[in-house]
């Protein structure tokens, strides 16, 4: 299988920066603030977004180009952010070929050197033009968010499998809420929105969260994280740590 990856962006974390106004008025214009919200209602006081000039959009042609703020992984030309699986600063033996990475049967998985915890990544994927095998043998790959949980990668355009395997699945826990892949050949997108398990001295305080959209269509919905997924097994809950590399 020659899946090809056009990782063109993000990972990036939502951040505020404060700026000042003037002539505004009260800063308690509503509600002031109590136990669960630290600024009033309306506070002019609150600090502005951080300005974020957009990307633009690709398509099945032309990737896109990534908004200010992104974490650019995979630029076209080298895998430099990228090394094997089998351990750290181990070459990967993944190629870059007419501007996607391509991998090369045998070389395993794929990981990025640096390491993520919550996220907003874009990423597009190919699977071969040339049809070849049926079910979970066609173009099978995954995305792993910190390097444990899947979002399966597969052709399943016209290819029926198990329904927790189809693409856009959380692997063997919740299949997608649609097939919205294009044919194969063509470039899919995945926009996923990751929010890891919190944590406390053991205890779980928020079980994380993963929202993914494939071709713009939503396929999972805040589906909530059950732990470490994989095949033929059912995940349990448990601690992923704060961060984990992009798979």
């Amino acid at each position: 299988m020659h899946l090809k990856f056009r990782l063109t962006i993000i990972p990036t974390i939502i951040s505020v920066s404060s700026a000042a106004w003037a002539d505004v008025g009260s800063p308690f214009y509503g509600d002031a603030p109590d136990a669960h919200h630290p600024w009033a209602v309306h506070d002019h006081n609150r600090p502005q977004p951080t300005r974020v000039s957009p990307g633009t959009f690709s398509s099945p042609e032309q990737p896109g180009q990534p908004p200010s703020d992104a974490i650019v992984l995979f630029n076209g030309s080298d895998l430099s952010k990228w090394e094997a699986d089998q351990g750290e600063g181990v070459p990967t033996k993944w190629v870059v070929k007419d501007g996607a990475m391509e991998c090369v049967p045998g070389s395993g998985y794929v990981r990025t050197k640096e390491k993520f915890g919550d996220c907003q990544l874009h990423l597009e994927w190919a699977a071969p033009a040339k049809v070849s095998g049926s079910g979970q043998g066609r173009g099978n790959s995954g995305v792993f968010l910190m390097g444990k949980i899947e979002i399966q990668v597969l052709d399943n355009y016209d290819n029926p499998t198990y329904a927790d395997g189809f693409a856009g699945s959380m692997y063997g826990v919740f299949p997608p809420l649609a097939n919205a892949l294009r044919p194969p050949g063509e470039y899919q997108t995945y926009d996923i929105v990751f929010r890891r398990p919190i944590y406390k001295n053991g205890e779980p305080v928020a079980p994380g969260y993963v929202t993914v959209f494939l071709n713009g269509v939503l396929v999972q919905d805040h589906t909530m994280i059950e732990g470490v997924n994989g095949h033929m097994a059912r995940s349990k809950p448990g601690f992923l740590g704060d961060v984990g590399p992009l798979k």
